[in-house]
């Protein structure tokens, strides 16, 4: 009995002692990563269309990484984020990751622009979207993505106006206009209070140039120039057409306005890119949608989309050794965990800008950009090509010069003059 008792004992300390064994181990495990103990990082995003999604990825990386906190500050769509994300820096509270767009924005904010080029995301990368953040053959940002726009159409109100012929040329997209009009269907929905967007519009024209490139170097030497050039008188009539055939009061219809317009099947047509694809799935799920080419003449080069990377996610040089290596682990699990490459594709519904991330189930805008790549049919970004990298300048005064042509204030000629006298002052800095 006596042994029996003494056993009974040892064993009840000894459960005892596993238990405040395990106890103080889970002590250990929560004072490892207490509050105070915890790395928090910034992240400053400007893709406004995912910003729910975006947040639910953040808590799946951090149930992984109990370690993390991220704490993310979504700036875009009609809010001046430039000017959030300078005063920011300037303040010395810059976040730790943040976007940029490459070429000239990238030289100018170099200081704040981490080395990733030793990143294990770089080989898997496709080579063309790394170009324009290579800053003497070193790497500082990692592609966000692949984007394309144009005209999204809504298939069902085309077929009931009776549009057999998808329009690729100006004439054929304004005898659509007509008949989708005669059918009671409003052609356009278009949203001008947003200059971003009428930046994007008129990149149209610096796209369709023989060698965009050079000509922008020919407009900062003084060689080229705006005023004259065919191809932007080109854009204004094509403008033109938008206004004649879209929604009254363009110049207060903002983005989400403009969307909404359009997801409700109260417009056949909008200028928007397969961003908007996660918003319209939540509006109108599956939609019957695809693209037009924004045709400004009739040349055939205009059955063409430009595609091409937005934004790269940067590392803040400035930030502390401890939180850039946390910033980049992230960056690396985004498109390298099943986690984070199932979000890109199918919560963002992302066009990966890498060789390993499967493209399927991305939607029927994606689709059509993807198609048009293959078919070598696309046109270039430029507006990180201005001068000083200065895109979000560009769209504030290129989109303020084009707002008041919509508004009547400036005619045809005038708006071409206040082009390039933007351009001009840019260059002149």
């Amino acid at each position: 009995m006596k042994n029996k008792m003494l056993q009974l004992f040892w064993t009840s300390n000894l459960i005892l002692s596993l238990f405040a064994c395990e106890a103080d181990n889970e002590i250990v495990k929560k004072e490892t990563i207490s509050e105070d103990q915890k790395i928090t990082l910034e992240v400053w995003n400007r893709k406004v269309e995912i910003s729910t999604q975006f947040e639910e990825m953040i808590l799946a990386y951090e149930k992984e990484n109990e370690s993390v906190d991220i704490i993310v500050r979504t700036v875009g769509g009609g809010v001046d984020d430039r000017t959030d994300l300078i005063a920011q820096l300037a303040a010395g509270k810059g976040p730790d990751i943040f976007t940029n767009g490459g070429y000239e924005e990238a030289k100018m904010w170099s200081e704040y622009l981490e080395d990733l080029s030793d990143q294990p995301w770089v080989e898997s990368a496709f080579e063309a979207t790394l170009a324009s953040m290579k800053i003497d053959d070193e790497i500082y940002g990692m592609p966000i993505n692949l984007e394309g726009y144009g005209f999204i159409y809504n298939k069902d109100l085309f077929k009931e106006a009776g549009i057999e012929t998808l329009p690729k040329t100006l004439t054929e997209l304004i005898a659509a206009a007509e008949k989708l009009e005669a059918a009671g269907i409003p052609p356009f929905a278009i949203g001008y209070y947003e200059k971003w967007k009428l930046g994007h519009l008129l990149n149209i024209a610096f796209a369709q140039q023989k060698d965009p490139d050079a000509f922008i170097k020919g407009l900062n030497d003084g060689t080229q120039e705006i005023e004259h050039n065919q191809t932007f008188k080109d854009l204004i009539r094509l403008l033109d057409v938008t206004i004649k055939f879209g929604n009254e009061n363009p110049l207060t219809t903002d983005y989400n306005m403009e969307v909404n317009l359009f997801a409700t099947g109260r417009a056949a047509m909008i200028q928007q890119g397969n961003w908007i694809q996660p918003m319209l799935d939540q509006q109108t799920p599956n939609m019957n949608i695809g693209f037009l080419p924004i045709a400004i003449n009739d040349d055939p080069k205009n059955d063409a989309l430009p595609v091409g990377v937005p934004n790269y996610w940067v590392v803040n040089k400035q930030s502390t050794p401890e939180k850039k290596k946390e910033a980049k682990k992230f960056l690396n699990w985004m498109v390298s965990s099943d986690q984070g490459k199932q979000f890109m594709t199918e919560q963002f519904k992302f066009i990966p800008a890498f060789k390993h991330i499967e493209t399927n189930h991305l939607g029927p805008l994606a689709d059509d950009i993807i198609r048009y790549v293959k078919d070598e049919k696309t046109l270039s970004f430029n507006w990180f090509k201005y001068p000083g990298g200065a895109r979000d300048v560009f769209d504030h005064e290129f989109g303020l010069a084009m707002q008041a042509y919509i508004d009547k204030q400036l005619n045809h000629d005038q708006l071409l003059q206040e082009l390039q006298k933007s351009w001009e002052k840019a260059a002149r800095k």
